[in-house]
């Protein structure tokens, strides 16, 4: 828990430790010789502290939002890992093609990180202004509203651009920006 006076591997003395992982938990324990009582539990581990079934956990952590959500800090890495995909020359053309599918869903995945899907309305007399801010992918989409004096654009925009040119666009009268994260992108 974040608020644990923390001062290294002996506060997990005497501790109860929720895990999905107990074989890999138990083997570091008894490397570090440490004495606790490990607990394990399936899914949602995060939450053993919380409803008083442990005192710590052992899990997988990529980002740590789900420890900040449930009070938790990290406060030891046990191990670093990655998931790769290895495929031996030459296979079978069934497998092939499963594995090109898996790539393209892998690729989709990746193109996406760093991008930013931003939708907003635009004055119609703007317009021109606006497609110099925006490269869209290959070009923005531009939607017509209700009101023919207003446009709504969508573009999508590298994350690492996307508030200059938000200002550049309010600068021009764009209003209502929205911006989402993109999960997938197909080409």
């Amino acid at each position: 828990p974040r608020e644990a006076d923390y001062k290294g591997l002996e506060w997990f003395n005497g501790k109860r430790i929720a895990t999905s992982y107990p074989e890999i938990l138990s083997r570091f324990l008894k490397e570090k010789n440490i004495n606790a009582k490990i607990h394990t539990i399936t899914g949602s581990v995060e939450i053993a502290p919380a409803v008083g079934m442990a005192d710590a956990i052992f899990d997988i952590v990529s980002s740590g939002g789900t420890l900040i959500q449930n009070g938790l800090v990290e406060v030891e890495s046990i191990l670093e890992s990655q998931a790769v995909l290895i495929a031996t020359p030459g296979l079978p053309e069934e497998k092939q093609a499963e594995l090109d599918k898996l790539c393209f869903r892998f690729r989709s995945i990746i193109e996406s990180r760093g991008m930013k899907y931003v939708l907003m309305n635009l004055p119609k007399s703007s317009l021109d202004e606006a497609l110099k801010v925006l490269p869209g992918m290959k070009s923005p989409t531009i939607l017509h509203l209700a009101d023919p004096d207003w446009l709504s654009i969508h573009a999508v925009i590298p994350e690492s651009q996307l508030w200059e040119r938000i200002e550049r666009l309010k600068a021009i009268g764009a209003e209502d920006i929205l911006v989402l994260v993109l999960e997938n992108i197909v080409k």
